[in-house]
């Protein structure tokens, strides 16, 4: 009995391959017959490749909100008849600032203003024809309620674009994701990273909900919940601008420490340190000192404790106050490094002003000592020598 042709049969099996048309099969079989163990080389080349092709998963943040995600797959896995299909919320910040009072006439008809917010009830995008709500705030973001990336771009193109809102525009827009449900059953809350919008308690100030609401996509009842959650999402987003920002700072000035190590020079000139820091200052003004910080909680939710509680539940989530500090440090560190920079350089030029004053007091003598040196000369040694010509004279005669 042949072993390898025995072998090469058992081992056939257990790789399973695509189907092979007849011709090549029976090419196949003859070559196998002559080269028995040529299966088994190809058998575990397969199984090789197939391991290569699996694709790697992109790991997620490490944010408490990505951490906490597991808390929502009761509701995932376990779908009931009152509650919806699981949507999108998505957030775009594609500038700085918006100015609020441009938005009013480029927004769709029936958009209102919800204390901080703009409030569009209602946005169908003109080419998937889906239906959604939209947030827009004055941080330079917009937070959109069952509509994707591609309907958020579309929105901004459509309307902001057109409305000549925009501060300081990004050159790449900032996004954030997140889900949604409703169910009427249940309470609105935060679970893990899904929201879930149902009943909520009635709010403690008869003036915080308009006598009148436009119909919307979404219920009425949890439209300020919406709105606390989604004012979260946006600060969150542009925490993000201004931390993408000073990330490209502090890459460009990483290189200076190194150059100063190696050097003893700073590598940058005294106009470029001064820039420089105004940068810094504008970061830590935009971080601590604008109406809309990332601080402090908003004043329109000290009456409200409901919206205060959804509010601070997804602000704790995406860990908003700890990034803040987070980038208050690096701004501090920034800060230190280029006050010493600028100490050297003031170091240098106050050097550089003492060799100069010296040279010019060299100078001044020099042009003394040319101008005056006769006379000086004379002054000094002429009457000498009058005195010693008087004597020889006296001791000639």
């Amino acid at each position: 009995m042949n072993f390898l042709s025995l072998t090469g049969r058992q081992v056939r099996p257990s790789f399973p391959t695509a189907p092979v048309p007849r011709v090549r099969q029976w090419q196949q079989n003859q070559r196998l017959a002559v080269h028995p163990a040529l299966n088994i080389r190809r058998g575990f080349a397969e199984v090789k490749h197939a391991a290569q092709d699996i694709p790697k998963q992109k790991p997620k943040a490490s944010t408490a909100l990505r951490r906490a995600a597991s808390a929502s797959l009761p509701i995932r896995s376990n779908p009931n008849p009152t509650r919806s299909d699981i949507q999108p919320i998505f957030t775009y910040a594609t500038a700085e600032r918006y100015l609020m009072q441009n938005l009013r006439h480029s927004l769709p008809q029936g958009a209102v203003l919800l204390h901080d917010a703009w409030w569009v009830p209602k946005w169908t995008d003109s080419q998937t024809g889906k239906d959604g709500e939209v947030f827009l705030f004055a941080n330079g973001s917009f937070v959109c309620w069952g509509l994707g990336e591609d309907e958020a771009r579309r929105f901004a193109k459509e309307v902001l674009a057109k409305s000549a809102a925009e501060i300081a525009p990004l050159r790449e827009p900032e996004t954030e994701d997140l889900e949604f449900v409703t169910d009427p059953e249940e309470n609105t809350r935060l679970q893990g990273d899904l929201i879930v919008l149902g009943k909520t308690s009635p709010l403690s100030s008869e003036g915080t909900m308009p006598v009148e609401l436009p119909p919307s996509v979404l219920p009425s009842e949890t439209v300020f919940a919406r709105y606390a959650y989604s004012q979260a999402l946006s600060r969150s987003t542009a925490l993000s601008v201004l931390e993408s920002s000073l990330e490209d700072y502090l890459t460009s000035v990483a290189s200076l420490p190194r150059a100063l190590q190696k050097t003893g020079k700073p590598g940058l000139g005294r106009r470029a340190i001064v820039m420089k820091i105004g940068e810094l200052l504008v970061f830590r003004q935009g971080l601590n000192l604008n109406r809309e910080n990332f601080s402090d909680t908003p004043d329109f939710y000290w009456s409200e404790p409901v919206l205060e509680a959804y509010f601070n539940s997804l602000s704790n989530a995406l860990e908003i106050r700890a990034r803040a500090r987070s980038v208050n440090d690096k701004i501090t560190y920034a800060a230190e490094m280029q006050s010493v920079l600028r100490e050297l350089l003031t170091e240098t030029s106050a050097h550089s002003m003492e060799l100069i004053i010296i040279a010019l007091i060299a100078v001044e003598v020099v042009i003394c000592l040319i101008r005056d040196g006769p006379e000086l000369w004379e002054m000094a040694f002429g009457k000498a020598e009058e005195h010693k010509s008087s004597e020889s004279s006296e001791k000639a005669a």
